[in-house]
């Protein structure tokens, strides 16, 4: 019973720090899209890819702010030491924001093309597909971190 309220206390913990990252990394997504095309043209359409450097620089903050979070209050250390778990959860991060922003692609690309207004905020199709991409790509995120970076 004690093991069953303690997976389940970390679950709600790693859902809220997830949560907190997401504003963080959405936040600063917001942030960069508003501006970066001010500075460099190609920002919106790079080839293609819609917003390729906010994408990777939100999601870097979004990973950095999740990582300490996570050792803070979600996960116990595992087996391995600082430096080898703080390389293992940045190898997972890198492969998740590969992932990430392939989902935002899509997306942004062939899903969301329309704002979602919740009358006090509309939603931009590049901010919807953020939070789905995020979404997606948390539930891989919880497992592997537990399972193979934490142990535990």
């Amino acid at each position: 019973m004690k093991e069953l309220i303690l997976r389940q206390k970390q679950i709600l913990f790693f859902i809220l720090a997830g949560g907190l990252s997401a504003v963080v990394e959405i936040g600063s997504f917001k942030l960069f899209s508003t501006h970066l095309p001010s500075i460099i043209s190609n920002e919106q359409n790079f080839h293609g890819i819609h917003y390729p450097l906010s994408n990777i620089l939100s999601t870097s903050c979004g990973i950095i702010s999740n990582y300490f979070l996570s050792i803070w209050f979600v996960f116990e250390r595992g087996k391995h030491s600082k430096r080898k778990e703080f390389a293992y959860f940045m190898v997972v991060s890198f492969i998740s924001t590969l992932l990430s922003l392939g989902f935002f692609q899509v997306f942004y690309s062939f899903i969301f093309k329309d704002n979602i207004d919740l009358s006090i905020y509309t939603l931009s199709p590049e901010i919807i597909s953020k939070i789905a991409a995020i979404l997606l790509v948390s539930v891989l995120n919880y497992s592997i971190k537990k399972k193979i970076i934490f142990n535990g």
